[in-house]
Formats: C-alpha cells, structure tokens, sequence
C-alpha cells in the first residue's frame, strides 16, 4: 500500500490542476475579507487555539481547496461550511493569499503531559518531581517515535511516511497542495488524523490521509503530532 500512496502522490505532483494552483489572490483585499476569521485562526492565521488550525504560511493551493470543499460540501465541517459558502471564488483566492503571506509562529513549549489532577493533590513535592520527570521521560519518547514515523513510516502497520508527501521540514508542497504541516497545533493535528482514521474526514484524493491514518496506533497518531508540533 505504501509504493500506492507515493505513486498517487508523485502522480499528483505531475498533474496538479489549475483549480488547485495558487491563483493569484489580492493580499490587501484578503486582509480585510479575512477579518471574520480572525476569532478562530487569529489575525494573522497563527490561531492561539489548539482547537483551530494555524493557517500562516499555508500553501494558497491547499486553502482555496479546503475553502471550496467546505463551500461544496466536500468536507463536512457545520461551523465552516457557512462561512465559506458566502465567499465568491475570488474571495476565496484573496483571503488564501493573505494566509500564505504569513509568517507560522512556532510552538516555543514543548506539549504538556499532565498526571491526573487528584494523584497530584495528593502528592508531595518528591512525588510531584518525580512524577514529573516520568512524564518528561515519557514525552521524549513520544517524540522520538514521532521523528521516526515521520522520517520512515512504519512498513509493518503500513503507514508512509510523511516525509513524502509534506517534506523533510513540514513545509508541504504548494503545487500539489499538500499542506505545510510545520508548527501546527498538535491538538488540532490530532483530531484530523483521528478524524480521517475514522472516516469522517475524505477530502483528499485517492482517499489517500484515510488509508494512511487507518494503520495508525492512537500512540502513533499522538507521536507524530507531538513531533510536527515542533517543527521549525
């Protein structure tokens, strides 16, 4: 499955369509269309949610896709789909633009790991130094896994690695449209693989995030996204 996904990729790269090229969106304009949008993903796309996507430096290619998907339906999300139904395609590519023309902030914290809120009430501060340590022990090694999954895949569960696809820094690739992954919100990368290993999620060709995420552990899943999350 893994030769399948790079030869649909590759093939992607060779035959990607005008309709996902970047078109070549008013800047100025999208600042002022995109300020409804500010609530969620921030003023300049770097949302300060976990819950929200980071949209700065975002290929222009792969906004106007997701843009127009949620606008047609192709992906089902009940907060965006309004809004994006009320952009006019050059809206759409204006507002695109203005993302793209923005600098990602990175993740400066390492994502917490916190030990339940009832066990810490009860702990003493050797405990809590302790427990603290395990946790930091145990985030180093989810990093790891996530460094190796991204760089290698892992062949036995199937899964490509991501590498291929995003790029050995997370930046994408804007004439296919494969998205920057870079500094993204680690929550927010979760939801969205775990989001396409269950099926609710099909938006991209060849089904090919749902083939990828379905062989993914929920350990895996964590990993990777911890490990994209701080990406520079």
């Amino acid at each position: 499955m893994i030769k399948k996904i790079l030869t649909v990729s590759i093939s992607l790269l060779l035959t990607a369509t005008s309709t996902l090229a970047a078109a070549e969106g008013n800047v100025s304009l999208g600042k002022t269309q995109a300020e409804s949008c500010a609530g969620c993903h921030g003023a300049d796309g770097n949302s300060p949610s976990g819950m929200f996507p980071k949209l700065a430096e975002q290929h222009a290619s792969y906004l106007i896709k997701q843009l127009n998907d949620f606008k047609q339906g192709r992906r089902n999300a009940p907060m965006m789909a309004p809004l994006a139904m009320g952009l006019s395609d050059e809206q759409i590519q204006n507002i695109a633009a203005f993302y793209e023309s923005n600098k990602v902030k990175p993740n400066t914290s390492l994502p917490v790991m916190d030990f339940d809120d009832d066990d810490e009430d009860e702990m003493d501060e050797a405990a809590k130094k302790a427990a603290a340590e395990k946790k930091q022990a145990e985030l180093d090694e989810l990093l790891a896994m996530g460094g190796d999954l991204y760089r290698n895949g892992d062949l036995e569960r199937e899964v490509s690695a991501c590498i291929a696809c995003h790029g050995p820094y997370g930046e994408g690739n804007k004439p296919a449209a494969f998205p920057a992954l870079r500094a993204q919100h680690a929550d927010y990368l979760i939801k969205t693989l775990t989001d396409f290993k269950q099926g609710k999620r099909q938006n991209n060709s060849e089904n090919m995030m749902r083939m990828i995420a379905d062989g993914m552990t929920e350990e895996q899943i964590k990993a990777v996204s911890y490990y994209i999350s701080m990406m520079k």
